[in-house]
Formats: C-alpha cells, sequence, structure tokens
C-alpha cells in the first residue's frame, strides 16, 4: 500500500511541476512585443508580406460577461462601422497565464488584414467554453440591430488559433461544442501533447477534426522539445488528423516566442483559407510552396490534398 501510495505522490508532483512549468515560461517570457510585426525574421516574400500589418485602421469593442473570462475583447477593421461588408471571424484561445489583454498587439495584426477578432480573460482555455460562448456572444451579435456588427460577421468563414493550452483548446473548440460545425479552419501553435494533456485533465480527440488544421512549434528549448510538443509527439498528433492539414516548426523559436513568431503564415493561412486570396495560397500549395523552401522552417508536411 505504501509503494502505491508512494506511486501517486510521484505522479501528482510530475502534473504539478508540469503545470508550474507552463505557467513559469508564460510568465518569465514577453508575451507579444508591440512591435513585433516589424522585428520578426522571415525567410520568405509571402511571409514577409502578411507578417506586416494590413491596410484596415483597427477599431475595439469590449463588453463585461459573467462568466469566469471576466468580458469580450473585440479587435475589428474600423471601416466595418461604415460599409455593408461582412468580415471573417477569428476566435482566439489563449495560452496559460497569458490573457488577451496581454497581447493585444497580436489581436490588433489580424484586425488591419480585415479580420473580426474576439478573445476573453479565460485562464483555463483547454476546453474550449470561452472560445464557444465567444463565437455564440459574436453570432448574437450578429443578429443585434443595436451592433456595430450587425450583419457585419461573415458566418461561413470563420477560424479559430490557440497557443500551448489554447492550441490544446482548438481541438475541443473545432469538435466537442455547440457551434463547433461553425469553423471552417483552425490553427493550433505549439498545442500541449496528447499525454500531457491527459496527465492535466486536457482531453482532446484528434480523431473527431473533419476541417483544415495547420499546427506550428518551435525547435528551441527543453521545454519546447520535450515538455510541451517533442517531434515524436507531433507526429503523432498530425497522423491522427484526417482532415487536410499542415505542420512546421520555426527555427530557432522557443516556447513562448511561437505566440507571435509565425504569424507571417498564420495570417497567410486565415487569408487563404477565410478570403480565399491567392496569394496567400501559394505559401501552402504545389510543389513550389513557399513554406517548403523557407528556411526558417523545419520538418514541413503539407497534406492539403482532400480539400
Amino acid at each position: 500500500m505504501k509503494k502505491v501510495f508512494k506511486f501517486f505522490v510521484i505522479v501528482l508532483m510530475a502534473v504539478v511541476g508540469f503545470v508550474f512549468l507552463l505557467l513559469l515560461q508564460s510568465c518569465s517570457h514577453s508575451y507579444c512585443p508591440p512591435d513585433y510585426a516589424e522585428t520578426v525574421k522571415t525567410g520568405g516574400n509571402i511571409e514577409s508580406t502578411y507578417l506586416k500589418n494590413g491596410s484596415h485602421a483597427v477599431a475595439y469593442f469590449e463588453q463585461k460577461s459573467d462568466e469566469d473570462f471576466e468580458k469580450y475583447e473585440i479587435w475589428y477593421p474600423k471601416d466595418l462601422e461604415s460599409t455593408d461588408a461582412v468580415y471573417p471571424l477569428i476566435v482566439v484561445l489563449n495560452g496559460t497565464g497569458v490573457k488577451a489583454s496581454k497581447y493585444k498587439a497580436q489581436f490588433e495584426h489580424f484586425a488591419s488584414w480585415g479580420f473580426i477578432v474576439i478573445g476573453t480573460e479565460e485562464k483555463e482555455s483547454w476546453d474550449g467554453i470561452a472560445a464557444d460562448s465567444s463565437l455564440d456572444f459574436m453570432l448574437k451579435k450578429n443578429e443585434d440591430i443595436s451592433s456595430v456588427f450587425y450583419h457585419k460577421v461573415d458566418t461561413k468563414n470563420i477560424g479559430t488559433m490557440g497557443h500551448s493550452q489554447g492550441g490544446a483548446g482548438v481541438f475541443n473548440t473545432i469538435t466537442e461544442h455547440d457551434h463547433s460545425s461553425y469553423y471552417k479552419t483552425a490553427v493550433s501553435i505549439s498545442p500541449t501533447n496528447e499525454q500531457q494533456a491527459i496527465s492535466l485533465g486536457w482531453h482532446y480527440d484528434l480523431s473527431k477534426i473533419d476541417i483544415p488544421v495547420f499546427i506550428l512549434a518551435g525547435t528551441k528549448g527543453d521545454f519546447e522539445m520535450k515538455h510541451v510538443l517533442s517531434e515524436e509527439a507531433l507526429n503523432d498528433m498530425y497522423d491522427k488528423i484526417t482532415s487536410p492539414k499542415a505542420k512546421a516548426r520555426k527555427a530557432n523559436c522557443e516556447h513562448g516566442d511561437m505566440l507571435y513568431s509565425a504569424d507571417g503564415y498564420i495570417t497567410a493561412w486565415f487569408m487563404w483559407q477565410l478570403t480565399g486570396d491567392e496569394e496567400a495560397e501559394k505559401a501552402f500549395i504545389g510543389e513550389t510552396a513557399e513554406l517548403l523552401s523557407n528556411e526558417l522552417y523545419e520538418k514541413v508536411s503539407i497534406d492539403l490534398q482532400n480539400e
């Protein structure tokens, strides 16, 4: 009995230790430099183009919530206020300890490219509950004649993305909730691997994914390469996804850096998937896809033939 008890204590300590590492990593790293769109290194013309801010001026709206995530935070193209056009939507899931207010430069970046982007102050995003509530909130605003978002959300072009714990949460967001069927595509950045997710109670089922998914990770540091997403874990994850998919690791990027360092291709992915941008498509499609030849990216796989 003592041996069994000791074993469970060791397991519990390992789990607590991993959670501590996640918190330490997020708290000790700069969340998202305000000027990252001008300073992140790129290795291709398409990546460089879409890392820069877009042409739209950006506006901000927030509304308090009675839920644990405190409030809905929405960045959007300011011209939305004076046009009859509809705009694609991106729902963002937070990493551990990294609330939306801590990386607003990223939200502003996507909004400058013509997206409505919604986040929250959610602390535990793995289950996708806050993301589902966020999408429900935006769908209701889309039908609220008094809202600035009245008939401005393109409900046929909705995507989601998340980093770290939020990367794992993306998988639940697109498979387990009332509004999962609204999503057209997803990006998961340095998601917690399946084994660690199970030990933390962050279960997700990759076999349920039926939309195009882009998975990104870094190559630097034991935290990223051993604890969060080893190469073996990433390959296993990728193999379980049967929908159109792509994956890559950005060289010399640690776990925290991945929050924003691959935004050139993330923006291009959403521009292609949610707006049909043919220039952005060239990063991913064909033998000359830029991502395949970009020296800053490793372990690239692109399997989009089912689209």
